[in-house]
């Protein structure tokens, strides 16, 4: 029995140490260009994002990870148990953006109050953050939560990101599109991404009307 609790202990401890170990990874990267305390705030409201993935996750039942950063791309957590339906996904998926919004917007009363240009400048960042993960194409959380409306609307999504892409020039752009694109053929085929089966498709996507409209 000691030995399980040892055990468990570490597991626990080494998804503190990921999931802190990348977050000082990040800061270390993100000061080297903008400065430390910049990058300290930009990587608290990147994990106040994912954290709103994280509980969501965890109120529906499903086993998810701690997030894990990487510079410059970003952070994610790792479900374990993939959502049964697209209410599901749309829920946990509109959990980052409004709790990522909700920590910008308090950032943004705090850098008025105090008159702070490092923390409206946050602020900003944290917006568009969370407005850019709003794109509506799958792997984006904006491509999640219009799912269970139609996936139809990802070739919504398609044409915005490739206007971001020669507004931004960002190489990331490009592997966002890479990674999307399985997704986009799948809505023209009526199929979900890594599935041939139609009737699969129709029975993950099936949502009454009051939920397509909440």
């Amino acid at each position: 029995m000691k030995a399980l609790l040892l055990i468990f202990s570490a597991l626990k401890l080494g998804k503190v140490l990921t999931t802190g170990g990348t977050m000082l990874i990040s800061v270390f990267a993100y000061g080297l260009v903008f400065g430390l305390p910049y990058a300290i705030g930009f990587v608290l409201l990147i994990f106040a994002h994912e954290m709103g993935h994280y509980l969501a996750a965890k109120q529906r039942g499903l086993a998810v990870g701690a997030p894990t950063f990487i510079p410059f791309v970003g952070a994610w957590i790792q479900l374990k148990d993939l959502p049964h339906d697209a209410e599901t996904e749309a829920y946990v998926g509109m959990a980052g953006p409004l709790v990522g919004s909700a920590a910008a917007l308090g950032v943004y009363y705090l850098g008025r109050n105090y008159d702070s240009d490092l923390l409206i400048a946050l602020s900003y960042s944290g917006f568009f953050l969370n407005l850019f993960n709003l794109i509506p194409l799958s792997p984006f959380d904006g491509g999640r939560i219009t799912a269970v409306i139609s996936p139809k609307l990802w070739l919504v999504g398609a044409p915005i990101l490739v206007a971001l892409f020669f507004y931004l020039q960002s190489p990331l752009l490009i592997l966002m599109a890479i990674l999307a694109l399985p997704h986009v053929i799948a809505a023209v085929r009526g199929l979900r991404p890594g599935d041939d089966s139609p009737e699969a498709a129709v029975a993950y996507y099936r949502a009454s009307a009051e939920t397509r409209l909440t």
